[in-house]
């Protein structure tokens, strides 16, 4: 029982840890250059404040580091950018990086993400939906 206890203790440490000081994007997203030029293309009227906003609600639901959030380009899946931390069913734990972006998505912008959702569903497609919805500002 107490190995147990240590166990949950262990794992919510780190998924505090990383909470708080973020972890680096998986490979291959974690050795791009700068995605704002896709950004800016995709969405020329949007404000880069707007894009801004949105990609660190996005990094901070998967606890990676802020400073990574311009790596992520509009065409990225989102659930590839989870398989790319879980690559196996079932391997390692799940730090409930989805449901983090469902309520962070609710609470800033008051959308039901779980209506929009779909297996292919890219984060240039949720900032489009977020964006026609809420409006010119999302910040």
């Amino acid at each position: 029982m107490e190995v147990l206890i240590a166990i949950i203790v262990l794992i919510g440490a780190l998924v505090a840890w990383f909470r708080l000081f973020g972890r680096r994007l998986p490979s291959p997203l974690h050795e791009r250059i700068c995605q704002g030029r896709a950004w800016r293309h995709a969405f020329p009227t949007a404000p880069r404040s707007d894009i801004r906003a949105f990609l660190s609600l996005v990094v901070e639901a998967f606890a990676f580091s802020d400073a990574e959030r311009l790596k992520l380009a509009p065409s990225d899946e989102i659930l590839g950018i989870y398989r790319a931390i879980y690559p196996k069913k079932g391997w390692g734990v799940d730090g409930l990086e989805l449901e983090s972006l469902v309520l962070a998505v609710q609470k800033k912008w008051g959308i039901n993400l779980e209506s929009l959702w779909h297996e292919k569903l890219t984060l240039g497609e949720l900032f489009s939906r977020l964006h026609s919805v809420r409006g010119a500002a999302l910040v």
